[in-house]
């Protein structure tokens, strides 16, 4: 999505500015795992959260606490579905934001 295209929307013919407003109210959470799910005319992308157990035992006895717990929830933090367009506007923008990070951190 290029900076044009993120910074307006049209509108029946009108271009008109877009005022990004995240609320105070919203809760940023943390994404271990995403599902994306294909519709007919949409994707679902579901964030989810894992959280690994607190453990204080040695090595051994938190792998045998590991094993026996069996799995791990992963907590629904967010979900959006969007039109195929969308989706491959979102992609264009990740990669391009992506590669811009891994450019900075090789500078360092």
């Amino acid at each position: 999505m290029s900076e044009h295209e993120s910074s307006e929307q049209q509108v029946q013919g009108v271009t008109l500015p877009i005022e990004w407003y995240v609320p105070e109210s919203i809760q940023s959470r943390y994404a271990t795992n995403t599902v994306i799910q294909t519709g007919q005319r949409e994707f679902t992308i579901s964030f989810f959260e894992t959280r690994l157990p607190i453990l204080f035992g040695q090595s051994q006895e938190n792998r045998e606490s590991l094993e026996k717990m069996g799995k791990v929830r992963a907590e629904c933090v967010g979900r959006i579905i969007v039109a195929p367009d969308t989706l491959q506007e979102m992609i264009d923008a990740f990669q391009t934001n992506l590669d811009a990070y891994r450019a900075a951190t090789l500078e360092e």
